[in-house]
């Protein structure tokens, strides 16, 4: 392989602006395209060659899964990973041998990681099946924890631990007992990540841990009010109302 041709996907344009910059060194890797979202990336993969994707987890209209998922496993370059995912996904990652850059990463594990993927490249069936069996351990595994970075730390959130989640535009707020924490991800795509069995969305801005609600209040209009163990109580919005009726349908009365 004389040169390879790779794609970024990220929709941070710091963070390929800095992977450009970074790999302005390698004369053999050719930055083919950029993207920064879900569909930008399909359309490009699907009308382009490219050896190599770096793929952002979390994109703001689904996750580097549903790309993968949409081009298919015969179909998709090889992928490493650029995320902020909890440390359960990361292991997911290492067991089905594909890479993946932490948040924050540097040049050299950058380039370590552009190494690797290469020499992965000319064992193109087991790529394959590493893509496979990633998207299956997906579909089926919910995030035990969250990743929030605070400063010069990041800190391990365990899920079981939200009593609530806010929407603040491009961030949500973790309501945690006495503690709040800011996770730098939209509800919708946060959403999307959480086993619906226990949490629901109820608002535009809000989802509940369905472990800590204690009692549901109706109001007018379709509307009802979330009373949580803590005893926090929350607005639904009218547009989820039938999914609060199944909600109590399928709770038996005490």
């Amino acid at each position: 392989m004389n040169s390879l041709r790779l794609l970024i996907v990220d929709d941070e344009p710091l963070i390929r602006s800095g992977i450009r910059n970074d790999l302005a060194g390698m004369q053999w890797v050719q930055v083919a395209g950029e993207c920064e979202s879900v569909a930008e990336a399909v359309d490009a993969i699907r009308s382009n060659r490219f050896d190599l994707v770096l793929l952002d987890v979390q994109l703001p209209d689904g996750t580097g899964f549903d790309v993968i998922r949409s081009i298919g496993p015969q179909r998709m370059p090889a992928v490493v990973f650029v995320t902020a995912y909890d440390k359960y996904a990361i292991q997911a990652f290492e067991v089905n041998a594909v890479d993946y850059l932490l948040k924050p990463f540097d040049e050299t594990r950058l380039r370590e990681s552009i190494d690797r993927a290469r020499e992965r490249l000319i064992r193109l069936p087991a790529l394959i099946r590493q893509l496979e069996a990633l998207l299956a351990a997906h579909e089926t595994q919910w995030p035990q924890t969250l990743v929030v970075r605070s400063a010069e730390r990041f800190d391990f959130v365990p899920v079981d631990s939200i009593d609530w989640i806010e929407s603040a535009d491009n961030y949500v707020m973790l309501h945690c007992g006495a503690k709040n924490r800011m996770l730098g991800e939209a509800l919708t795509s946060l959403e999307k990540r959480l086993d619906p069995r226990m949490f629901i969305r109820v608002h535009r801005r809000r989802i509940v841990n369905l472990s800590h609600l204690v009692a549901v209040h109706p109001l007018l209009a379709g509307a009802y009010e979330m009373e949580l163990c803590n005893g926090v109580r929350l607005t639904t919005g009218r547009q989820y109302k039938d999914a609060i009726r199944a909600l109590i349908k399928r709770r038996p009365a005490s």
